[in-house]
């Protein structure tokens, strides 16, 4: 299977650049991957496809501010952009982040009124940074959103809000969960009204999100891995409902290779808190073992998400949705528009 297998053409004009005016009311397209039915509906829709007794599962991360403009001791501007979390990332007071510039080891760095410390330099453009301060909260602080590289655009006082969930929790992203950013606490509240058991569980999104294969034989590329925990009580929820007949949906692709990741766990342990670094890399011929509906957002050509989409949808279903989206005004990438996947 290679690489040039999943490309498609994606106008420029279509890739959203900015928040919809409104959190929770953009466009659903819905497809039946038995049979390859498009309806096209509205986000807060969802609600007309899961029944009581599924079990609707979100990505509670939350994006910190990562992107820091620095400055060295000869005044030069040297951009820093924070690494997601994992387990071994180190106190608050240590960090890996990648940087635009030329740094030394040791050298010191002046972000506003905080000092900053280059601990190491290894390799693929990755340091390890070090303060007095916590790192997270000089983030927070004086950092700015870090929007994808496709939006070409500076972060503004909007995307604070809008490149966030409403349901955000831990700090550790640095991409936002995107399938989810229109998951509103109103659906949220509608959905258990109707029986449908809403969880969580957490995996800080990392770069790699965005880094391009570079092989183009799929087999030769090795995913990224990230940091996640499914609490106990998400892993026992799935356990019930895999055993009443009820369905798991999982909104976005963080969740569903979390799940798929932890499959085996999950579904022939007892209920328990799982934690650990996810690598899977989802691509036709994958047979999903949790996850039966998905919900998500339209895909970037050659993208790893877009090689699960049409794992779960098949290729032609999803190249058949997507030119449906295509041809009805969608928005695509990660302030667009969303899909289902029955």
């Amino acid at each position: 299977m290679q690489l040039s297998d999943f490309n498609y053409k994606l106008p420029r004009e279509r890739i959203a650049q900015f928040p919809p005016l409104k959190r929770g009311n953009t466009k659903l397209l819905v497809q039946n991957r038995v049979d390859g039915k498009i309806e096209h509906r509205r986000y807060p829709d969802l609600i007309n496809y899961v029944n009581p007794g599924d079990v609707v599962v979100l990505n509670n991360t939350k994006v910190i501010k990562a992107r820091l403009v620095a400055h060295n001791q000869a005044g030069q501007i040297r951009e820093l952009l924070l690494l997601e979390y994992h387990a071994n990332s180190g106190d608050d007071y240590h960090h890996r982040a990648i940087y635009r510039g030329r740094l030394a080891k040791s050298e010191e760095l002046q972000i506003q009124d905080f000092k900053i410390r280059i601990e190491n330099i290894k390799a693929n453009g990755v340091i390890e940074l070090s303060s007095k301060e916590n790192l997270l909260t000089i983030a927070d602080k004086v950092g700015t959103v870090p929007l994808p590289p496709y939006m070409k655009r500076a972060a503004n006082y909007r995307d604070i809000e809008r490149y966030q969930t409403e349901f955000a929790e831990k700090s550790g992203s640095v991409a936002a969960p995107t399938a989810s950013l229109n998951f509103t606490n109103k659906l949220k509240g509608q959905l258990e009204s109707k029986g449908v058991k809403v969880v969580s569980l957490t995996l800080h999104v990392g770069l790699g999100t965005f880094l391009p294969i570079r092989d183009d034989d799929l087999t030769k590329h090795k995913m990224h891995s990230e940091y996640f925990e499914i609490p106990s009580s998400t892993v026992a929820a799935i356990k019930q409902a895999k055993q009443v007949g009820g369905k798991v949906i999982a909104i976005g692709t963080t969740v569903t290779r979390t799940l798929e990741f932890a499959a085996a766990k999950i579904l022939r342990s007892a209920a328990q808190d799982l934690v650990g670094e996810a690598d899977i890399f989802i691509y036709p011929g994958y047979k999903f073992r949790v996850v039966d509906e998905l919900l998500t957002n339209f895909h970037a050509p050659k993208s790893t998400v877009l090689m699960m989409a049409a794992a779960f949808d098949g290729w032609g279903n999803l190249m058949n949705a997507y030119e449906s989206a295509l041809d009805n005004g969608f928005q695509f990438l990660s302030y667009g528009d969303s899909m289902l996947i029955l």
